[in-house]
């Protein structure tokens, strides 16, 4: 009786009650909007399993049912298997449009319950979990925000959709989508992992790739995926199979899409702990310059960490399923290289338009960014594994290949932003010029000028990127390539201009150290002649002389008593890593008693007026500084802290520039 009674209940709701022929499909529309909650969804899921009425309705009803999941992704699923497929694809395509991961109005509100929704999803991931389960695999995952929830599930609606669609055209649904996939996962800013893996899982659905997805690592992804029944046939299908032409339209969009996923994935990768996107350039040095690595307490292999760390092991795993799958799809590495090489602007779309849809597969460009991505993730993995298959050898040499790549990606915006690219980008570049000067790669500058274009732009990403172990790599690279010129002329070139015009401090320290190094080996015994006949230019005073004026500049005109003191500690600051360097190599020049007459230094010290312009400028100026650091540094710094750093790097001047005095006397 009780149950008769609750059925007959159940048969007068108003979504029962008035389901067509009682009312027609519009105003039954309206009945549902007025009627759906939480609580009707279950009487909503029943009503789907018509086929007729849901493929009159559903593709009406999913705008309404996305802020309501998870509870209403099994209405969402009916609407996937048994709604008119093409009208679903249109409203799930406007709904990733307009999808919103950044706090508007309509997502911010939580389906206007703030809280409530949050603890809405999270109930239903207890009961999904099993309330009583203690296992570790399965306990309590962080809940995600609605539009991450939205964003999955549209993409397994769609991707059911696609299966259902017949039609001699598939691209034309295809690429207006995955123009609006893209667009909802560009703005995104959070839970990047989780809709990357979204994204991967959509593009196998789509393919019919057989490999395995790669598991979510929150619980709550997989455990809330439910299918609903069989999928109804396209009821507007057409007999004429797809041609082959619009076959690889199809698997092109499929390789554009993942390239641009790639590159937008990749690029979201940051470290508060210098771990720039896979640090490539790092555990490739780790492997080539063993020697080189911190010999300190504690301190962590990037390889280590890059087994051990489940956030860092989990980068591999997303990247290795992306390269997997290009695979699956046909993308060819000479294809990619091609990409990379291209030295034609990157053309891309205009925030908020979408493209129309190719016509020919030749039509749809690859991601440039995402191209080095692919070419990088095979080229490195030759290098650090030994197991890796060599199928593909790199053929990226210094030049001219690796000098095209820093062209096309490094500096586009003016060279006043080389080195402030994405830190993952700049570990990619630098780790294909690393490979090339470990196997002698390095290639033919096409000329003296291109030479010193690649040496300024690897020089400028060692003086402007924050991650230092970046600022090391670039240095390294650097110093390599610049020592790999044959002929002496062109180094010292490259070393003067650097000193002379360079605004970078830390850089004209570098250069410092550059010029020592040729000085060092120039004058070795054995090492007088260059190119096997000439003697070697910085073997003979006129290296030293003709960087003596941007080494050992005029100082008088820059600190004198007239320029205000704080306008003199600043440059000072800027400046004082430099004026050790060059002091220290001029301290290693005045206690090499041998090299005194090989490099005329007696001469130089005079004809520079090192002493009169240089020397006596800076203790004057040092005296001054702590003359007033001694009264408190109220001019100069704030804090007992930098107070007592700042008499510290007075104090170092101080010393040094007494070491090269007592080195003069010695002359």
């Amino acid at each position: 009786m009780a149950e008769t009674q609750y059925q007959t209940q159940k048969e007068a709701h108003p979504l029962l009650a008035s389901r067509p022929p009682v009312t027609d499909p519009i105003t039954y529309l309206t009945i549902i909007e007025y009627n759906l909650s939480e609580e009707t969804l279950p009487i909503l899921h029943e009503v789907l399993q018509d086929t007729e009425l849901t493929a009159t309705i559903g593709w009406d009803l999913i705008h309404l049912l996305l802020p309501l999941l998870p509870l209403s992704e099994d209405c969402l699923q009916d609407i996937a298997t048994k709604g008119n497929p093409r009208e679903c694809v249109l409203k799930v395509t406007e709904a990733l449009r307009l999808l919103d991961f950044g706090g508007s109005s309509e997502e911010s509100d939580e389906d206007e319950d703030g809280v409530e929704g949050s603890e809405r999803r999270l109930k239903v991931l207890e009961v999904g979990l099993g309330e009583s389960s203690t296992s570790p695999a399965f306990q309590r995952a962080s809940v995600p925000p609605l539009p991450v929830l939205k964003f999955e599930v549209l993409l397994d609606v769609l991707a059911t959709l696609y299966r259902r669609v017949k039609t001699k055209y598939p691209s034309r649904f295809l690429s207006t989508s995955l123009q609006a996939v893209l667009v909802a996962y560009n703005r995104a800013n959070t839970h990047i992992e989780d809709l990357t893996l979204s994204a991967v899982k959509f593009v196998k659905t789509l393919s019919g790739t057989k490999r395995p997805h790669l598991p979510t690592r929150r619980s709550s992804g997989n455990l809330l995926r439910t299918r609903t029944g069989q999928s109804e046939p396209d009821p507007e299908a057409q007999s004429d199979a797809p041609s082959s032409e619009e076959t690889d339209l199809v698997n092109r969009l499929l390789q554009s899409f993942l390239t641009h996923i790639l590159e937008d994935y990749f690029l979201s990768l940051t470290s508060d702990d210098d771990v720039p996107g896979l640090s490539w350039a790092s555990r490739l040095m780790e492997k080539y310059e063993p020697q080189r690595i911190p010999n300190k307490p504690n301190y962590q292999k990037y390889a280590d960490r890059f087994a051990k760390d489940d956030d860092l092991t989990s980068r591999i795993a997303i990247l290795g399923q992306i390269v997997a799958l290009t695979q699956d799809l046909g993308l060819k590495y000479n294809e990619l290289l091609r990409t990379v090489m291209d030295v034609e602007q990157e053309k891309r779309g205009v925030p908020g338009t979408e493209d129309e849809p190719p016509t020919s597969a030749a039509d749809i460009p690859l991601s440039r960014t995402g191209a080095l991505i692919l070419i990088a993730a095979q080229d490195v993995k030759q290098e650090l594994y030994a197991s890796a298959k060599h199928d593909e050898t790199s053929s990226i040499a210094i030049f001219p290949e690796h000098a095209t790549i820093l062209s096309n990606f490094v500096g586009t915006l003016g060279p006043q932003t080389v080195g402030l690219e994405p830190e993952a980008l700049l570990d990619t570049i630098l780790a294909f010029g690393l490979i090339a000067v470990e196997n002698n790669n390095v290639g033919e500058p096409k000329d003296d000028e291109s030479f010193a274009q690649y040496l300024q732009t690897i020089s400028l990403i060692s003086a402007n990127t924050p991650s230092p172990s970046l600022r090391g790599h670039a240095h390294y690279l650097t110093t390599t390539v610049l020592r790999s010129h044959p002929h002496d002329l062109v180094r010292l070139t490259f070393i003067r201009d650097t000193l002379e015009h360079c605004p970078y401090e830390n850089l004209k320290a570098s250069a410092v150290s550059w010029l020592k190094g040729e000085t060092l080996e120039a004058n070795t015994s054995g090492a007088q002649t260059d190119d096997d006949q000439e003697t070697n230019i910085f073997a003979t005073p006129v290296a030293i002389s003709t960087v003596a004026p941007y080494l050992w500049p005029d100082l008088s005109k820059q600190y004198t008593t007239d320029t205000k003191i704080e306008e003199s500690w600043i440059q000072f600051r800027q400046e004082l890593g430099f004026y050790v360097a060059a002091l220290n190599f001029y301290y290693l020049l005045l206690r090499a008693g041998h090299l005194h007459d090989t490099l005329g230094i007696k001469d130089l010290h005079k004809t520079h007026h090192i002493q009169t312009q240089y020397l006596d400028v800076l203790k004057r100026a040092a005296g001054r500084f702590q003359k007033e650091l001694a009264a408190g540094g109220g001019a100069l710094v704030e804090g007992e802290e930098a107070l007592e750093q700042a008499k510290a790097d007075v104090g170092l001047l101080e010393k040094v520039v007494e070491w090269v005095e007592g080195g003069l006397g010695k002359l």
